[in-house]
């Protein structure tokens, strides 16, 4: 019994220190936002671990963007919580986010001390180009996972307009899902009869998705006219990224 409860703690720390190295790397090297992050992620945790099938790595993403705070760093804890449980959901946490932290804290000094290096913009233009390629990577495969039925690329296809047109992203993603939920169920009770064009879904849902992408670019003008009215203290800042990250 004992060599039985030492094996697993034994198979638990082993765990433990792959989730440690994987999301340390991560969190160092995870350059170009939440969409660059879960594209280096699915690469690292379904592909060359298998950790995880790609439909559950799939339905995580989709989860994840319905709740505040940044999907990635929920995909990271996640992601350890499969592996070891509530000390995985933690290490990976934290090893994913203080390496960033760190590295922002450094360069926010530097920028603050120095003000703006024109001499790194050239090194900064080269990102752009190679984040955009691992994203599109990232799509390509689990667009190929997600889009099962017409119906399922006609939404996809909307919810992409949506997005493009500058609607807010989470009013997008809820009518979507809404949109998907609702469709999908009409269409296993009635089969296919009845069932509208996917020109018909689109028009419906950029429809809906137009009073709410005015509603957002109207708050997001009226935050921006604030800021640009002076300089906002400290305590304000932090109360209005608190709000940020708790809404977004």
């Amino acid at each position: 019994m004992a060599s039985g409860a030492e094996a697993r703690e034994g198979g638990r720390a082993r765990r433990l220190g792959e989730l440690a190295r994987l999301f340390s790397k991560l969190g160092m090297i995870g350059f170009g936002g939440p969409a660059a992050h879960i594209a280096m992620l699915e690469d690292e945790v379904v592909r060359r671990r298998r950790w995880l099938d790609r439909q559950h790595f799939l339905d995580l993403v989709g989860a994840t963007n319905l709740i505040p705070g940044p999907n990635s760093t929920e995909m990271a804890m996640h992601v350890g919580f499969e592996r070891a449980g509530w000390p995985g959901l933690l290490v990976s946490g934290a090893c994913f986010i203080l390496p960033a932290v760190a590295i922002t804290g450094g360069f926010a000094w530097l920028y603050v001390a120095y003000g703006a290096l024109p001499e790194v913009e050239p090194f900064l233009w080269g990102i752009g180009p190679a984040v955009l390629a691992v994203i599109l990577g990232a799509l390509w495969k689990l667009g190929r996972q997600a889009v099962k039925g017409w119906r399922l690329a006609a939404v996809g296809a909307a919810v992409a307009a949506a997005a493009l047109a500058g609607t807010d992203e989470i009013a997008a993603l809820l009518l979507g899902g809404a949109l998907g939920m609702l469709w999908l169920r009409l269409a296993a009770r009635r089969g296919d009869g009845g069932r509208p064009s996917p020109a018909a879904v689109v028009l419906v849902l950029l429809a809906g998705l137009r009073r709410a992408g005015a509603a957002a670019a109207a708050t997001a003008g009226a935050a921006g006219a604030a800021a640009a009215a002076g300089a906002v203290p400290l305590g304000k800042l932090f109360l209005f990224f608190l709000k940020v990250g708790a809404v977004l």
